[in-house]
């Protein structure tokens, strides 16, 4: 499947996506219909080919290492696991490796349920430059496991080629074939869920890519002196700030998803009309986070605005006060830009947000993340003298920080052209994009239960209430 072109794989003249012909899949593999009387299922099949800044040796041992998997995709993969190790495999790249993994993915909202999965995982040398990672979900388990998870959601052959092109570059085909029983999805993912768009390969391709560059530009000692407007004057300083930027935007993918295992999130009713989910959690001891009950509530919402002018707008710091309640009235001051990659929206920025009511300053830590399915603006209010310390290199991994911020989707609804052709280098113009997929994710921390928690549910939801409103303004799409 990730070598065969047509007729097995036909390239959509409308979205450019390639498109599994079924029929050509049974009879070239023989695969067996499923049974009758068995819960309907969907088929997912999709296809990616991609360049990605990364050693061969490395990503390989991100396949492999289970904790390297699931920070390589933060946004994906809400739990992961190596239930065994069946064989270690052979030399340094461990070929023929087979181990059995369980995973469960998510989108980054909580009105998507999540996909539990139990799958063997196998690592083989094809040639000196070729690997492949192959993922197949296996009929017997052992007796432990939660079976209902293996009916839901089972992976046929999947995974990827790679490729080593040399100076640290791999060619990637990953090809995604799931088979899920159909469930109830909200409305408004409906669509990207069930073209397979949400779970799909060119998901899993960008993202590896994002995280691939964010890496290198981690590690890069030749980044020039303008990105950093001249604040961040050491190499350590920029990889503390880095550091921690990347750690924000984990602990927002964590947040915001729909595992069970972190929120436990419960609909309330707002004044204005919007779906607002709510959760709430003790952090007891862990660093990272500030001490206290920690009150999280997501909402998402369709806008008729392109998710390239809805991401720009957001991570503009000149428009901040435009959609911040705290920097309304207020004046946001640039401190520090961090590149993390090519594209100019993947970018780390520390700005100062100057009060006239008290005559204070507030910094704020923003991590904008941007690839071909999604993009991410990722913020937390930050302690400046903390900031000061990490700008100059200190390890930032004591710092409490709390994320809050917005995931941005195309709607799925890609436009078709006027005209059916087979010509691929028409870009499309930026009305023709369609909609956003907006959600909004925010937390903010108590220290005691009861009424002070409730006050404080009340007062989080007023904030995205406001919060969308003001986008909403910003943006002409009152109406959305």
């Amino acid at each position: 499947m990730a070598s065969t072109g047509e007729p097995l794989w036909v390239r959509s003249v409308e979205t450019g996506r390639e498109i599994l012909n079924y029929d050509e899949y049974t009879r070239e593999f023989s695969v067996e219909s499923s049974t009758s009387g068995s819960p309907k299922r969907s088929i997912e099949a999709s296809r990616e080919t991609a360049l990605v800044f990364v050693d061969l040796p490395q990503l390989i041992q991100s396949f492999m290492d289970v904790n390297q998997w699931k920070e390589m995709f933060p946004c994906l993969v809400s739990k992961a696991a190596t239930v065994d190790v069946i064989h270690s495999g052979e030399g340094a790249n461990r070929s023929g490796a087979v181990q059995l993994m369980f995973a469960e993915l998510q989108m980054l909202t909580p009105m998507v349920p999540t996909r539990e999965l139990y799958f063997v995982r196998y690592c083989k040398q094809l040639s000196a430059e070729q690997w492949a990672i192959v993922d197949v979900s296996i009929d017997k388990v052992e007796d432990n496991m939660d079976a209902a998870s293996l009916v839901k959601c089972r992976k046929r052959p999947s995974g990827c080629i790679i490729e080593d092109k040399s100076n640290g570059h791999c060619k990637v085909t990953w090809v995604e074939h799931l088979q899920c029983q159909k469930s109830t999805v909200h409305s408004l993912y409906r669509t990207i869920v069930s073209s397979g768009l949400a779970f799909g390969a060119r998901h899993w391709v960008v993202t590896l890519q994002l995280q691939c560059e964010r890496l290198m530009f981690f590690m890069a000692t030749n980044v020039p002196t303008k990105d950093s407007n001249g604040v961040v004057a050491t190499l350590a300083g920029r990889k503390s700030i880095l550091k921690l930027a990347q750690r924000l935007t984990w602990s927002f993918c964590r947040a915001l998803g729909a595992s069970s295992s972190f929120n436990s999130w419960t609909k309330v009713p707002s004044k204005t009309g919007e779906d607002i989910r709510v959760a709430s959690r003790k952090n007891l001891n862990d660093p990272g986070e500030p001490i206290g009950v920690i009150l999280s509530a997501v909402s998402s919402l369709w806008l008729p605005v392109s998710p390239t002018i809805l991401f720009d707008f957001l991570r503009d710091d000149t428009r901040r006060h435009e959609w911040d309640i705290k920097a309304k009235g207020g004046q946001v001051q640039s401190i520090a830009h961090l590149a993390k990659g090519q594209d100019r929206g993947n970018i780390v920025t520390v700005q100062a947000i100057e009060s006239k009511e008290n005559n204070s300053s507030m910094w704020v830590i923003q991590d904008s993340c941007t690839n071909a399915y999604e993009s991410m603006v990722v913020y937390a209010h930050a302690d400046m003298t903390g900031m000061q310390s990490v700008m100059t290199g200190c390890d930032s991994s004591g710092m409490a920080i709390l994320p809050s911020g917005f995931s941005i989707l195309s709607d799925g609804l890609e436009s078709r052209p006027l005209l059916i052709t087979s010509r691929q280098d028409q870009e499309k113009s930026s009305d023709s994009e369609g909609g956003s997929l907006l959600t909004i994710g925010l937390q903010i921390v108590t220290s005691a239960a009861s009424p002070t928690a409730k006050v404080s549910m009340e007062s989080i939801t007023t904030i995205i209430c406001c919060t969308l409103r003001n986008i909403k303004t910003s943006l002409r799409c009152e109406d959305g």
